[in-house]
């Protein structure tokens, strides 16, 4: 490490290390791009953690929605039609591939393909 780099380290706060740290995770995934880098009206495949989980109806029909972030941003993931999907959960790391959309001035995918990935120590 440089003397540079050092020091970068020691004055970044405690979030700009997370996000380097989910970067570099986030990374290792084959395929996969970093959430600030995708396009709207792409597909497209990211990798990270589930920052939040909850169940939000979408027009009376059930809905779970997700954030997932990767240390570069974030993405909504929105699973219609689903009250509960076991493994998707707060803190958990998956990847994800789907078609991207704008919702609202927030990258969405909807009813993404997902695949689970291990948890620290497993």
């Amino acid at each position: 490490m440089s003397l540079r780099t050092a020091v970068q380290h020691v004055l970044a706060s405690a979030d700009d290390v997370a996000a380097v740290e989910e970067r570099d995770e986030a990374a290792k995934y084959r395929g996969c791009r970093a959430v600030a880098d995708l396009a709207a009206r792409s597909r497209g495949t990211a990798a990270g953690v589930l920052r939040s989980v909850v169940l939000r109806p979408r027009e009376g029909v059930p809905a779970v929605e997700a954030e997932l972030y990767d240390g570069s941003g974030s993405v909504d993931l929105v699973w219609l039609g689903r009250r509960s999907i076991a493994g998707i959960e707060p803190g958990r790391r998956v990847k994800v591939e789907g078609m991207v959309c704008d919702v609202e001035g927030r990258r969405t995918m909807f009813n993404p393909r997902y695949e689970l990935r291990p948890r620290a120590g497993e």
